[in-house]
């Protein structure tokens, strides 16, 4: 475990990665866990004061959109949705999320743009944009 969780947490980056990612499969769904895990040891940017799950998850402002689907707040996490978050809270880690602090999905035909939010992209999975921060701005992820 490289973070420290409740259960009530476990249930919560469950339930974002599949309100953010549940098209994209089980790989997708890992993804998003890894930038929640990220957001959670970065101690830079916009992340200094977000040390749980649960900061990072009702951060605001910039916390998940996925707050507000039917797919968050549709009941707890399944069993195998649990068993993914705790493989990303385990330190798994999967390109391009790997040092990812910041995903967005463009429009249908559209390009990830080189950078958003002041960062580059780190690369694209299906229909998710990854963008991590310059090396050693955030030293906990590089």
């Amino acid at each position: 475990m490289i973070i420290n969780y409740s259960t009530k947490e476990l249930d919560l980056l469950a339930r974002i990665m599949r309100a953010e990612a549940l098209n994209e499969g089980n790989l997708g769904m890992l993804m998003v866990g890894n930038v929640g895990v990220n957001r959670v040891l970065a101690n830079c940017l916009t992340f200094k004061e977000i040390r749980t799950i649960t900061d990072v998850i009702y951060q605001n402002p910039g916390g998940f959109v996925g707050t507000n689907s039917n797919l968050f707040h549709s009941g707890s996490a399944t069993t195998k949705e649990k068993e993914l978050a705790k493989r990303v809270l385990k330190g798994e880690y999967y390109h391009p999320a790997t040092n990812a602090l910041w995903f967005y999905a463009p429009s249908t035909g559209e390009v990830c743009k080189s950078t958003w939010w002041d960062q580059d992209l780190a690369g694209r999975y299906k229909s998710h944009c990854f963008y991590m921060p310059d090396k050693g701005v955030c030293k906990e992820l590089n």
